[in-house]
């Protein structure tokens, strides 16, 4: 039987999804690729939505004051990506990052959100992109292009998820074999969490090359205060730092 044709509604939803894949890329390029002359203060980091709150460069001329202080020399930049289904903690994990206030209720984010970090030998571009099924489909066409992917999970829900979860972490598994993958199992604090063990198996993280840097950690990530204090977060983060050195 010869195949059917392609439905103009097919078409033109497919045409579609490709323009939102390259509109997504092309406003990650641009924010992330804007910024390599900045000056950033230590505690400053850019949350994507808002665009305003963009630390400037200093424009000074030094015939006209003496004792201003040079500019910063211009850091070299790493890319985080950081995926996961929807309602794994995604936002709030980039929020407790940049030390943003915990929103209300769960809102699922529709795009992407970034956040921007000074450390002292180079910047971290995290870039999350929200995880509903329709935006799943961009996920690889991102993961060749950063450094490190971190792939959350919600622990206490992954008995009625995991099937989803395991299918996508493994797909872009094997769409970079080199990137190392920090794999977050979230809410460990709830009673119904599944064990670390337990996760690793049935994700199947044991087959994984033994030579891959693939990492499975336990978290509770909630905002707290200004800066993240949570054991786990910092966990990640110095793990983070680590992979990007």
């Amino acid at each position: 039987m010869a195949p059917r044709p392609l439905s103009p509604l097919v078409l033109a939803l497919g045409g579609a999804a490709a323009v939102l894949g390259s509109v997504l890329f092309i406003l990650w390029k641009t924010y992330f690729g804007s910024g390599r002359e900045r000056r950033w203060d230590g505690g400053e980091a850019w949350w994507g939505a808002e665009p305003a709150g963009l630390p400037q460069w200093d424009e000074w001329d030094p015939e006209d004051e003496e004792d201003v202080e040079p500019a910063l020399e211009e850091l070299e930049q790493r890319e985080v990506l950081v995926l996961g289904l929807d309602g794994s903690g995604k936002s709030t994990f980039l929020r407790v990052l940049a030390g943003k206030p915990p929103l209300e209720g769960h809102i699922p984010t529709w795009g992407f959100n970034s956040v921007r970090l000074p450390t002292r030998n180079f910047e971290v571009d995290l870039l999350e992109i929200g995880g509903s099924q329709n935006l799943r489909f961009y996920w690889k066409e991102f993961v060749n292009e950063v450094d490190v992917l971190v792939f959350m999970m919600v622990a206490s829900a992954a008995r009625l998820r995991l099937p989803w979860a395991r299918q996508e972490l493994h797909k872009l598994l094997d769409k970079d074999p080199d990137l190392p993958v920090v794999v977050v199992a979230n809410k460990q604090d709830l009673s119904e969490a599944m064990s670390m063990v337990e996760l690793q198996q049935e994700l199947g993280l044991q087959a994984v090359d033994s030579q891959r840097e693939v990492f499975l950690l336990a978290a509770s990530i909630a905002p707290a205060g200004t800066s993240f204090e949570n054991p786990g977060t910092v966990h990640i983060w110095k793990l983070l730092l680590e992979l990007l050195s």
